[in-house]
């Protein structure tokens, strides 16, 4: 039985970097949330101590699962020209990162700007809309 780590939804590019500690690195974008809130989320998985990758630079609708203790398997849809791509990655491990910021910030409401710095800001912005403003200004800041 293979744990599913995460589902890519469009092209997805491989990255190798055969001496570095992250030997294959895949980009792309995953769906996370249920279809209402669906949103596309800029997603990366790295594999540790890869042996063997056979993966093309690019691939499509990629499915990423654990297969057994520090085996990997990829699935990815055939594209124009190519077939079905399976392929089995020999990893210590595999790290998963999604970029959830939208969703962070989204959650947090705004803060209010206070009334007294709203009206510092509009009167430095009138004075700046002139010259005798902009010799204020600069002799201010002296």
């Amino acid at each position: 039985m293979s744990d599913l780590l995460v589902r890519f939804r469009g092209p997805v590019s491989v990255e190798r970097e055969p001496h570095a500690a992250l030997g294959v690195t895949l980009a792309g974008e995953c769906e996370f949330a249920s279809p209402p809130l669906a949103r596309a989320e800029p997603t990366r998985v790295a594999f540790s101590g890869v042996a063997g990758a056979a993966l093309p630079g690019a691939l499509e609708d990629v499915t990423v699962s654990r297969a057994a203790p520090g085996h990997y398997d990829i699935d990815a849809a055939p594209t124009a020209g190519t077939a079905h791509k399976s392929v089995s990655l020999a990893a210590r491990a595999a790290h998963v990162h999604h970029d959830v910021g939208a969703w962070f910030y989204r959650a947090l409401p705004p803060r209010p700007v206070p009334l007294a710095r709203r009206i510092l800001l509009g009167l430095i912005l009138k004075l700046a809309a002139s010259r005798t403003g902009l010799k204020l200004l600069a002799a201010l800041r002296r």
